[in-house]
């Protein structure tokens, strides 16, 4: 992405650069309605959008779909960009491009967030980026809820919601050529080897009882059929099918 020259038919090869004082200019001539001003500033500020999508080359996106969503972000950015803060239009841009992104990425995640609280996570996210430029540190999780004026507890689960989910296939880092994987790292507390060995051991004891008595117990157990079902099944009474489950149950016991 980052060689790429052409990208939604943009040659960025021959996009313009101006200087800080040029787009200060450029900016206040937008503000007053200069609309051909606002297209040759965008333009100016296309590889501010091409930077931000670099970040986001990892997420198997279409690049051009993401210089797009980014290509809105700065264009939201103009509109409302305030001069009198004295920050630079790329300091004010980049979060802005950032959450456009961020937001399309959301927006078309399988996993579905709702609507109030993806626009909480937004909101946090931006509430983080200008509490990083005014305090120059990561804000705290409770100073980005005093900002929002929420609860912390609505703010960390908004940011959970968004989180992206991550492959238990995705490859950690390489040891000696041989990839690590998330799952190498992911601790299976279900299938130990002791849960391993019982479910052997069962498996075995199993095949100790006779057909009908291993029938009954796969309806009763792995089926969850009651004792009357499993007796109007196999044409028995109900108590017969007590009496040699619970001779069944009693050797699968002394077998393990």
């Amino acid at each position: 992405m980052a060689s790429k020259v052409e990208i939604c038919g943009v040659n960025t090869a021959k996009l313009p650069l101006y200087k800080e004082a040029e787009m200060k200019e450029m900016i206040e001539k937008v503000k007053a309605g200069d609309m051909e001003t606002r297209d040759k500033f965008i333009q100016g500020n296309l590889r501010l959008v091409l930077s931000v999508i670099q970040r986001f080359s990892n997420r198997g996106e279409n690049p051009d779909d993401l210089f797009q969503v980014g290509c809105i972000g700065l264009i939201k950015a103009l509109d409302n960009f305030d001069t009198s803060h004295g920050v630079k239009f790329s300091t004010y841009a980049v979060p802005m491009i950032i959450g456009e992104i961020r937001r399309y990425l959301r927006d078309n995640n399988s996993i579905r967030v709702s609507r109030s609280m993806r626009d909480l996570a937004y909101k946090s996210l931006q509430a983080r980026e200008m509490l990083s430029n005014l305090l120059q540190r990561e804000p705290t999780v409770t100073e980005i809820a005093s900002e929002l004026d929420v609860k912390r507890e609505d703010v960390v689960m908004a940011l959970e919601s968004i989180q992206e989910p991550v492959s238990l296939f995705e490859p950690v880092f390489h040891d000696d050529g041989d990839a690590i994987y998330v799952m190498d790292q992911v601790q299976d507390t279900r299938n130990t080897d002791v849960k391993w060995i019982e479910n052997l051991s069962l498996s075995e004891a199993m095949k100790k009882l006779s057909p009908r008595e291993r029938h009954i117990l796969n309806m009763r157990f792995f089926e969850g059929k009651t004792q009357m079902e499993v007796a109007k099944e196999i044409s028995i009474s109900q108590a017969q099918v007590s009496r040699l489950e619970k001779n069944a149950l009693k050797y699968m016991r002394k077998y393990v």
